[in-house]
């Protein structure tokens, strides 16, 4: 009976030390995401470029999806990384002040190489999808509209 009770009290020891290493990696996964995604949208407002192409995938497909008026007409504008790139270098986004762009970060979704993340900002509303490539995660997909 007593080799019984030694053999399970190891074995919770051992659960529980697996599942306590397994919440530190899921814990620094969500943060090398959530950095991704400050990179992409602190990037923008920064004017770094930096920040930027360390976010993106050279692969990125990022659409807007924005009304037009007279008419109300909703039309799609595709961009890709190398213009993200240089319209953050060109500090497009900084003329927002700071204090007044409101950004948010949430992760919808974490997989083992796969993540959803919503930002909020002043101008943006982001659905960003995100693929760990080679130990990082880089942002392949944007889905956009206007702040309204």
């Amino acid at each position: 009976m007593k080799k019984v009770f030694i053999f399970l009290l190891v074995f919770l020891c051992v659960v529980c030390f697996m599942r306590a290493q397994e919440k530190t990696v899921a814990e620094k996964e969500a943060a090398a995401v959530k950095a991704a995604a400050l990179d992409y949208i602190e990037g923008w407002y920064e004017g770094s470029s930096e920040r930027m192409a360390r976010a993106l995938h050279p692969a990125l497909h990022k659409v807007g999806v924005q009304t037009y008026r007279p008419g109300g007409n909703v039309v799609l504008s595709p961009i890709g990384y190398t213009a993200m790139v240089e319209l953050a270098a060109m500090g497009v986004g900084k003329k927002v002040p700071p204090e007044k762009r409101n950004i948010s970060v949430k992760i919808l979704d974490l997989s083992k190489n796969i993540a959803s993340v919503k930002t909020v900002s002043l101008e943006f509303i982001d659905y960003v999808l995100l693929a760990k490539l080679d130990g990082e995660w880089k942002i392949i997909n944007v889905l956009w509209e206007p702040a309204e």
